[in-house]
């Protein structure tokens, strides 16, 4: 899809892309698109992002300013008893294993999603926000057709959408879940939607909503007070800056943490000569998982530790830390997540990048509202150091990484994902494919990813495979040979801009990618 636009989307439902380009349409800008697409994707997506979740913004504007919005969640002020906390594990099959995820009212943590949309929009965008909110409110209402990927991440996350009188009511009406083909509304979040446009922002983190959630976790289980919502602020942080084989590669900053370490390793993959190894062949397989284990290995080495530290990217990038990895690269090399992103150009020059995500979600629902709550301090990945543990009023750090690629101080390549730890990997590969092997943006998406973690190499089916030779690769652990291309491997919905100024963009099959234009 390659024509003259005034914009193009790439997102995870055809739905959440439409509700982003009815903007464009509208004479409206990438940051208007964006926030229209984010409100429709709590129904579009209802089980990978809400309101009540967090995530960040990667913003270009066409005066060239560059600015990551982080409205990622917050921990809490206080803790209390852990006995008084409503806090429980849940098993989610997800056919070859079974992961624990904890869910309740202790599994809360401030949310961001809602006070950072209203707050890009009002800083950058230029429709109304009555018109932005229209799409979410429309698809709230009058309920849209579940397809077979999102009727997936429901029977999956089963366990959590059946617990509690609040969810059941929103995912299963009957009494049990919705199917495919089924249409799925959400009538309460139309009228949330309508009243925060009416109110304002303050509806939600001040008023009725706020004092129901608060009401509700400190008589039953929660961590969250008044204090919590009203004080959480959207960051706008200057974004992590690398030069990659002449590109400018722009993504998220600590604390979160994602940016960085994709960063370190396109820094790693820089040391080599890609244009003369062939895509999926052993040697580039070699490569790729070579420079994320270097990575991992830099990671536990300092970085996770010294996190909140002050010039912790730019210690953790010097080129003289590099070489120490890159010095063992060149001597190798020589023999779930629920989460979702979109992308968005347009014409004027304008570009978004923007992750967001619920967690699994709590299986709370702020009563009266449709809006489920996140549980990011229920989830393992981002509490290595232990549940209940976290530093107060902090940032919880995100492997998020909302990137964008300028050429001439221009967006070329938007693009991000979801997919927890293999988020990184997802779009580093991506990257790699546009950059170094002059794929085609659909290619460079859909093509095979493989990812490396815990001595684990994990294979899409694609690569080639007739001359793979376990031994030959810089560990001795597990080689996985997946018979399917899977949302394991992230969801890198990508939008570029060509040199001709023609937009093309690239969903990601894997996550029910869609690309909409106008």
């Amino acid at each position: 899809m390659i024509q003259k636009t005034r914009g193009a989307i790439a997102a995870g439902n055809s739905q959440t892309a439409e509700a982003g380009i009815e903007m464009l349409r509208l004479g409206g800008n990438a940051f208007d698109a964006a926030v229209a697409a984010v409100l429709a994707s709590c129904v579009t997506e209802a089980t990978l992002t809400s309101l009540a979740g967090g995530g960040f913004l990667l913003a270009h504007t066409q005066h060239n300013e560059n600015i990551l919005f982080d409205f990622f969640t917050q921990t809490p002020r206080q803790k209390r008893d852990v006995k008084h906390v409503d806090f429980c594990p849940v098993g989610v099959n997800f056919g070859s294993v079974i992961q624990e995820f904890h869910v309740g009212l202790g599994a809360i943590a401030v949310p961001g999603t809602a006070k950072g949309l209203f707050h890009i929009h009002k800083r950058l965008g230029r429709l109304p926000l009555h018109v932005i909110v229209e799409p979410a409110i429309h698809y709230a209402k009058t309920g849209v057709l579940l397809g077979e990927f999102q009727s997936y991440c429901f029977s999956i996350l089963q366990p959590i959408l059946l617990r509690t009188a609040g969810s059941r009511e929103i995912f299963a009406p009957g009494g049990t879940l919705l199917q495919s083909g089924e249409t799925f509304a959400i009538p309460d979040l139309a009228d949330t939607l309508t009243y925060m446009v009416e109110e304002g922002i303050e509806a939600f983190y001040e008023g009725e909503i706020a004092q129901q959630l608060v009401k509700d976790c400190q008589e039953k289980g929660g961590y969250l007070t008044l204090k919590d919502l009203k004080e959480y602020q959207v960051i706008e942080r200057k974004p992590l800056k690398i030069s990659y084989r002449g590109n400018t590669l722009l993504t998220n900053p600590p604390p979160s943490s994602g940016g960085s370490l994709i960063a370190f390793t396109l820094s790693l993959l820089s040391q080599l000569d890609l244009s003369t190894v062939g895509f999926g062949t052993t040697e580039h397989l070699k490569i790729l998982s070579n420079t994320i284990r270097l990575t991992n290995q830099a990671r536990t080495d300092g970085y996770d530790a010294n996190l909140y530290q002050p010039d912790i990217a730019q210690n953790f990038l010097n080129p003289e830390h590099i070489s120490q990895y890159a010095d063992q690269l060149t001597h190798v090399a020589n023999k779930w997540g629920s989460t979702t992103h979109l992308s968005v150009i347009d014409a004027e020059g304008n570009a978004a990048s923007v992750t967001s995500s619920n967690g699994e979600g709590s299986s709370y629902v702020i009563p009266g509202t449709g809006v489920m709550t996140n549980n990011m301090l229920g989830e393992a990945d981002l509490h290595p150091i232990g549940f209940h543990q976290w530093q107060n009023n902090a940032r919880i750090s995100s492997m998020m990484s909302p990137t964008m690629v300028l050429k001439h101080h221009q967006p070329e390549i938007v693009l991000g994902s979801g997919g927890s730890n293999r988020i990184r990997t997802a779009i580093l590969q991506v990257i790699s494919n546009v950059i170094d092997f002059n794929m085609s943006v659909d290619d460079a998406v859909n093509s095979s990813r493989m990812h490396w973690e815990n001595d684990v190499l994990s294979l899409e089916p694609g690569f080639h495979q007739s001359d793979f030779d376990k031994t030959s690769f810089p560990f001795t652990g597990e080689v996985v040979l997946w018979k399917n291309h899977s949302m394991f491997f992230g969801g890198v919905h990508t939008v570029i801009q060509h040199s001709d100024g023609t937009i093309s963009g690239g969903g990601d099959r894997r996550r029910n990618g869609s690309v909409a234009s106008c």
